[in-house]
């Protein structure tokens, strides 16, 4: 018996030796130029709602580090999209977005009356500073509603359609047009500033009604404005303006609007969706690109781990929902709902803590990093195949040659990666790592003597961005 036992043993030990060797060998991701998916658009975040005015009420140090987070490509996540809110409120107080015309001027061809303070609660210095500080060249304006006296419930709050759309008349008239011009006024005060809306959206959520900005609307109403608006636009001299709809709470739901649309295709410019009903599990039909533009956890308690316990605020598990968005749905941009914002929740990437005097990351915006630095607009999906048991891939080849190669890996195999791309030769190489120890750190990557791979470790629950600079 005690021979038995021991040779047990003995067994036990080689396959626990074998199964720790098979965690820590090397495997390779491969990588086909050939085969191409979708153009990237970026990655980005919002500050509406007054948020950026938390932002702008910190001292003169935290204001940078918080933009630097935000956008700032070495030391920050290098975002490349800032999604802007279009006010509609009558008034400032609470979070209230303020609208450029906060009283009816008498009727929908009435002599508009707007106001302007060149401030948007803070919006134009977040804009201001992505473009002309960080180089941020996509800016997304989004309206949640139409001023209140231009819907069916004379309220910007609480759902409500917008006059004139279809199955929505109003004794006040018809205010389509007058909406349109509203819109491509806020983008003129904009333009004024040096700041160019490249994105324009009219709706949010209008499968949701709501206590704060909202407003219903379905596929065909949402076509019903867009004939009005894309001329507009382009009367305006706004024809690069690109037109976005619709922002529906879920997947499933803007998936269940684009029926409504398909007359009015070839004047929009981006289909966008949010993921809080429903994620992006599949690709929405439509030669535009599309957007997944608002997800976040807004429940959780605030958490800055990686990884612990798969929780709903770790960053491994954004990174996973950023992989899926992007290799099963396609998608051409990836958007949190806020950037910087005070409070004891996850709704945000980065916390201002409750005495003003610090700014604090999560994981979640490391995980972002991973991606936003390294996959710039522009960018172009291609193949990528193998990894690590339990890990998932993915490739781009930049606008400028490189090619950025994610691994994520999500299980306990730890080791090196080689990544080898087919027809190319590298020239050098870095990696960059997120994990519980690391935010987005530079970490060794070797090439091998030909130029044909890159090999680089990567341990248990991480992530890992490799790029590749092509040879001369």
């Amino acid at each position: 018996m005690a021979i038995h036992a021991f040779l047990l043993l003995a067994l036990n030990a080689v396959a626990e030796s074998r199964a720790a060797l098979n965690t820590r060998q090397a495997s390779t991701v491969t990588v086909d130029l050939t085969k191409t998916y979708q153009t990237m658009d970026g990655f980005g975040m919002s500050e509406t709602f007054q948020r950026a005015n938390q932002m702008k009420a910190l001292s003169e140090p935290l204001q940078r580090y918080a933009l630097d987070l935000l956008f700032n490509r070495t030391s920050g996540a290098g975002f490349s999209i800032l999604r802007n809110g279009i006010g509609s409120s009558p008034d400032s107080s609470s979070d209230h977005m303020v609208s450029i015309q906060p009283k009816s001027p008498g009727g929908p061809s009435a002599t508009p009356k707007y106001v302007w303070d060149g401030n948007d609660n803070s919006q134009v210095w977040v804009s201001t500073e992505a473009v002309k500080t960080y180089g941020v060249k996509i800016i997304y304006a989004n309206a949640w509603s139409a001023p209140g006296y231009m819907k069916t419930n004379s309220n910007d709050a609480n759902g409500g359609s917008l006059c004139g759309v279809s199955g929505a008349s109003c004794s006040s008239g018809d205010w389509k047009q007058a909406y349109a011009s509203y819109l491509v006024q806020y983008i003129t005060y904009y333009k004024e500033l040096g700041v160019d809306i490249t994105h324009l959206g009219f709706l949010n959520e209008p499968d949701l009604t709501t206590s704060y900005a909202s407003m219903r609307s379905s596929g065909q109403q949402a076509a019903d404005f867009i004939k009005v608006l894309r001329p507009t636009l382009d009367k305006a001299n706004y024809t690069d303006v690109k037109v976005t709809c619709c922002d529906a709470e879920g997947w499933s739901s803007q998936q269940g609007m684009m029926s409504g649309l398909s007359g009015v295709s070839n004047m929009l410019g981006t289909i966008t969706g949010h993921s809080y009903t429903s994620q992006p599990g599949s690709p929405i039909n439509t030669p535009h690109n599309v957007w997944q533009t608002e997800n976040a956890d807004l429940q959780g308690a605030w958490a800055t781990t990686f990884y612990s316990n798969n929780g709903a605020g770790e960053g491994l598990n954004w990174a996973n929902k950023i992989y899926d968005a992007i290799t099963k749905a396609n998608v051409s941009a990836y958007l949190y709902w806020v950037g910087v914002q005070g409070g004891a929740t996850n709704s945000k990437l980065i916390r201002i803590s409750d005495d003003k005097k610090q700014v604090i990351p999560s994981k979640r915006l490391w995980a972002f990093a991973n991606w936003s630095r390294h996959v710039r607009p522009g960018a172009v999906r291609v193949s990528a195949s193998g990894g690590p048991n339990g890990s998932k891939v993915s490739a781009f080849k930049n606008v400028d040659g490189t090619v950025s190669v994610q691994v994520i890996q999500g299980g306990t195999g730890a080791g090196a990666v080689t990544v080898k791309v087919n027809g190319f030769t590298a020239k050098a190489a870095k990696a960059w790592i997120t994990d519980n120890s690391h935010d987005c750190d530079e970490q060794v990557a070797t090439v091998a003597a030909d130029g044909g791979s890159v090999s680089a470790q990567v341990p248990a629950r991480s992530m890992v961005t490799f790029v590749l600079e092509p040879a001369a």
